[in-house]
């Protein structure tokens, strides 16, 4: 078993957890009601070259599988956000890269009806802040698009550096769209990037505290776009599955 997963990370009423088989209907339910506000930054599957053969999406059961299979491998780290017990959103850390490198991409989505709460930052915070902690790695990216202005303001309340255009990055809701990409590596963050949320997060309510609908890096089949009572002492907390 892979030692840095599976993890459950929380942080209030903010809680990352693994995704499981179980969750389909609630998952489902919640992509379903949140269509209109994900399609526009969801991930497809480009048409097959000349003589290329069809991609089909995989099923749910057959995302979560995969899923599992790359975390335990150490490539990944599939989680679904919980909010005040509630299942509301995606957070999948894929591309995990070792060698001379140590780096990992981070994709995104939430619930329209919390958008808004900081439900996003602090579950971006917790991932980043086990990547770097508990994982090693060195540095986590995000891709966004440059017209997806809400899912930016996430990145950016988290002061993670804008480090440029990448042309026709990824295919995003039927065709090949620019991605920004924002960074932050862990020498930038000594005290931990929660800890740092915590102390510059506006005030709940306030004209800056407001949420969008998802970021995406390159995400996994499947995964939407890019798709209880917390564990733990304290904020930001981790305890391991057995």
């Amino acid at each position: 078993m892979n030692a840095t997963w599976p993890v459950v990370l929380a942080d209030g009423d903010v809680v990352l957890r693994p995704i499981k088989l179980r969750d389909q209907r609630v998952w489902r339910e919640v992509n379903r009601r949140n269509r209109d506000w994900l399609r526009p930054w969801e991930a497809t599957i480009p048409p097959p070259g000349p003589g290329g053969p069809v991609a089909q999406r995989p099923t749910y059961r057959q995302m979560v599988r995969h899923l599992r299979s790359e975390a335990h491998a150490g490539r990944m780290l599939p989680f679904v956000i919980e909010y005040q017990g509630r299942l509301v959103g995606q957070l999948t850390v894929a591309g995990i890269t070792w060698g001379s490198m140590c780096s990992g991409h981070v994709g995104y989505w939430v619930d329209r009806q919390v958008a808004g709460r900081g439900v996003m930052p602090t579950a971006v915070a917790l991932a980043v802040d086990h990547c770097f902690r508990a994982v090693g790695l060195h540095r986590i990216e995000v891709c966004i698009r440059p017209e997806n202005g809400p899912s930016r303001r996430v990145v950016e309340k988290l002061r993670f550096r804008e480090e440029g255009l990448r042309p026709r990055y990824l295919h995003i809701d039927g065709a090949w769209r620019d991605h920004l990409v924002y960074a932050l590596t862990a020498d930038e963050v000594p005290e931990g990037l929660l800890r740092r949320w915590h102390r510059s997060r506006p005030a709940a309510g306030s004209p800056t505290d407001r949420g969008g609908p998802i970021a995406g890096s390159p995400p996994e089949p499947g995964q939407a776009p890019g798709t209880g009572s917390a564990p733990g002492t304290g904020p930001g907390t981790a305890q391991e599955i057995k």
